[in-house]
């Protein structure tokens, strides 16, 4: 029998879950991308500041293009479980959050009524670095922010709005992007310039769209998964998602009218979001894809796996620690070294079978912000960062096409670069001055020979 709104009261005893009326809920949210992520966390959050008292804050989810989620959610009323596993056992808890999925390249009209619709307040988003539409310097790119992009939707739902004198909203990116919420507005501000200028005037007084520090360990759902969810719920569960007991939300407290009390339940409101955000994409999420990479390389299949290799785990350390840690003002209060230990912990959870081949996706829209940032922090100060440098090594061998299938937007552009002029001359071509992947970082002689060292 499947998980449903019929089916609820045949949960097996001690799955948590919510107690709110959902019926009631009116969906004051609306979110792009509604992934094994967004369920775990933010959805998560919503699901228990209502449990705790809030209310009208449901979620409208919204795919862009792939009608998965919709097929796995919808049958089931939007109601999905969350599974805790830790080394110490599985916990199960069934989020009330979401009431249904449109796939907006199926249903565009329904998305924009929904985005226009006045009990809507926030739009918030997880649509990977890819859905920004950004060209490789950073900027709109117009080839990509097309009719099927979340711009398109955003400033027609935003257009209806204003015309029917309704207020703007809180616009909440939740991707790992360098300053995610400034990201969106800049982007969002040169799509309205080319399509509606006056448009964008009224976002620009109207809207809000806050920075955010998103973290928590999602692996991608197996069959054996949902088994396992079947097992705990006593119902069968096609949207289960598996995660850590750890979990991080910080909100720049910037919104245009009201919002759920997520900091109720855990959320961190806070004035400025950048040191919080730096510390998880330089340390956390830059030790993910040098795990991915050279753990590929060396035969691991999972990051538990990987942070257990001898070889590997000094250089990580090194490069959380002596690297990235490094790299940047902390925040009063933040403590790097404890964040450091919490992340090597979580990292060598045996019950999170996280696949290094989910992490090496997207690479070229990952590095600048994981690596090349805190490289070109510590070559200002005369340093190098070696650990990096390996990792980069082995970021270009796998575009070179040495092991796991490459999954990535510019896999072919970079891995033909990679592949006819070998790893120095590579490096020369992606990172130098006017390179592919300019940045703030220029390898010197002994990087370029330090990145080509393995090859």
């Amino acid at each position: 029998m499947r998980l449903s709104a019929a089916t609820l009261g045949r949960l097996a005893p001690g799955v948590e879950r919510f107690a709110y009326d959902r019926k009631t809920q009116a969906a004051g949210i609306v979110h792009f991308g509604i992934g094994a992520f967004h369920r775990a966390h933010q959805a998560w959050y919503t699901d228990r500041a209502m449990d705790a008292g809030d209310r009208d804050w449901a979620i409208l989810g919204v795919s862009l293009r792939s009608a998965g989620v919709a097929e796995q959610m919808n049958p089931q009323d939007g109601l999905y479980s969350v599974i805790e596993r830790s080394a110490a056992g599985s916990r199960a808890r069934v989020v009330g959050a979401v009431g249904r999925v449109l796939v907006a390249s199926r249903e565009p009209e329904a998305a924009i009524a929904a985005l226009a619709a006045a009990e809507t307040r926030i739009v918030s988003f997880t649509i990977t670095e890819k859905g920004y539409c950004r060209a490789p310097d950073g900027s709109l790119d117009p080839a990509l922010a097309g009719s099927g992009s979340v711009f398109r939707f955003l400033a027609e739902g935003l257009r209806r709005r204003r015309d029917a004198g309704l207020p703007g909203l809180t616009l909440l990116s939740c991707d790992n992007l360098a300053d995610n919420g400034r990201v969106l507005e800049r982007l969002l501000a040169d799509y309205c310039a080319r399509h509606d200028p006056a448009l964008g005037e009224w976002i620009a007084a109207n809207c809000a769209c806050p920075a955010t520090m998103v973290d928590r360990i999602v692996p991608a759902t197996t069959e054996t998964d949902r088994a396992e969810a079947a097992a705990l719920l006593g119902l069968d569960d096609a949207a289960a998602v598996m995660t850590e007991p750890f979990s991080q939300w910080v909100i720049e407290d910037r919104f245009a009218g009201p919002r759920p009390g997520w900091e109720a339940v855990g959320a961190q409101l806070v004035a400025d979001v950048a040191p919080y955000e730096t510390a998880k994409l330089r340390m956390l999420n830059g030790a993910h894809s040098a795990l991915a990479y050279l753990g590929l390389e060396r035969g691991h299949a999972f990051v538990h796996e990987a942070i257990a290799d001898p070889v590997l785990r000094p250089l990580v350390e090194r490069l959380m620690r002596r690297e990235a840690a490094t790299s940047f003002a902390a925040a009063p209060g933040q403590d790097l070294a404890a964040y450091a230990d919490a992340l090597l912990a979580r990292f060598a959870n045996p019950a999170l079978a996280h696949r290094l081949a989910q992490i090496a996706m997207d690479g070229s829209q990952k590095v600048p912000q994981r690596w090349l940032a805190t490289l070109a922090a510590h070559q200002a100060r005369g340093e190098r960062c070696p650990a990096i440098l390996a990792a980069l090594g082995a970021w270009l061998r796998h575009l070179r096409g040495d092991g796991a299938p490459v999954d990535d937007p510019r896999a072919g552009e970079l891995g033909a670069v990679v592949r006819a002029t070998g790893l120095r001359p590579a490096a020369e071509a992606l990172f130098g001055v006017g390179g592919l992947m300019a940045s703030g970082w220029r390898p010197d002689e002994a990087d370029l020979a330090a990145i080509s060292a393995a090859a």
